[in-house]
């Protein structure tokens, strides 16, 4: 092996000690916005390590590969939203003057052809590795959803049976009403019973 390949090789397995590590921190920044998995763009220019500004000014260069479905601009409200979860600045104390920009996981593996650094492509693998391992989370829990949804109707059935066996049994304590007709067998000699007519 040529030293050029030797300290390649070197700088690759500390990058891959690093990236549990920033796996974890991806993880604490992906938000669930519109029924999608998305990334700020403040974060990922932090992740990155550019400004936010240079972020999207890549972005705006290549604005054909980040259809719709892959970036948006949040609204006020959204903003107001994240900007009360994630604690970023106020627009009247120096923060942004701009609506920030949400990709979602295409819009993110998008972004690697965008930014061509080293440090892009590894921040990318570790948001991918994210994105995945909450896709699996999800999955479990849709899995534990369904199996729970299914003991309900099964139990569901159950506390029918159980409801009419109930009132069977109030039904058969409940008195029954005096007939008219006398009653047959021995009776004390004070018991009186009127006859029938």
């Amino acid at each position: 092996m040529t030293i050029v390949k030797k300290k390649a090789r070197k700088r690759q397995l500390r990058n891959q000690r690093r990236l549990p590590v920033l796996v974890e921190l991806v993880e604490s920044r992906i938000s669930l916005l519109r029924t999608h998995k998305i990334m700020i763009d403040t974060d990922l220019a932090e992740l990155y390590g550019v400004t936010t500004k240079r972020l999207n000014e890549g972005v705006k260069r290549n604005l054909t590969r980040f259809p719709g479905d892959f970036m948006f601009q949040l609204t006020v409200e959204e903003a107001d939203v994240l900007r009360s979860q994630i604690a970023t600045s106020k627009e009247n104390r120096g923060g942004r003057r701009y609506l920030p920009y949400a990709f979602t996981e295409q819009g993110v593996a998008m972004l690697s052809s965008v930014l061509n650094s080293e440090r892009a492509v590894q921040v990318n693998i570790a948001i991918m590795r994210a994105f995945v391992k909450l896709r699996e989370v999800m999955s479990t829990h849709k899995d534990l959803a369904l199996k729970i949804e299914a003991l309900e109707r099964q139990y569901l059935n159950h506390d029918d049976e159980i409801q009419v066996i109930f009132r069977a049994i109030k039904k058969l304590l409940e008195p029954s009403p005096k007939s008219s007709r006398r009653r047959i067998g021995f009776r004390h000699p004070d018991e009186q019973t009127p006859l029938r007519p």
